[in-house]
């Protein structure tokens, strides 16, 4: 009875390691496998590495993403982190961008022409 009372903890963490750590994991494997194995034609995705792009073409273990018009690169299903459904698009990704520019400490707009004019320094570090 003495051993049972010591192996006991830890077949109880074995138990909890597995609902708690391992099955989750499975689940999201499989779930990502599902979603690759979906890719289609025309799908807008997400890399895991953030780039968005549309799927041209789908290989055997290769995808074809169109990042700009004209521009395919071929990358591997495990690369794609999701599918991109209308709803899910970032908010500026469809409008025209708009012009950036960097404010200073005092909220004021430092334009472009400013940077290039001080030779990329940042806007503490300016020359006098």
């Amino acid at each position: 009875m003495g051993q049972l009372g010591s192996i006991l903890p830890l077949i109880l963490l074995v138990v909890v390691f597995y609902f708690l750590l391992i099955r989750p994991q499975r689940k999201r494997q499989q779930e990502a496998a599902k979603m690759q194995n979906s890719l289609a034609p025309g799908s807008r995705v997400m890399t895991t590495t953030g780039l968005f792009a549309t799927v041209v073409a789908v290989d055997n273990e290769d995808v074809v993403l169109e990042v700009a018009p004209g521009i395919e690169t071929r990358w591997v299903k495990a690369a794609i982190g999701r599918v991109i459904t209308p709803g899910d698009a970032p908010a500026g990704e469809d409008e025209p961008e708009a012009q950036e520019s960097d404010r200073d400490d005092d909220g004021k707009e430092e334009s472009e022409a400013t940077v290039e004019r001080n030779g990329d320094q940042g806007s503490s570090t300016k020359q006098s």
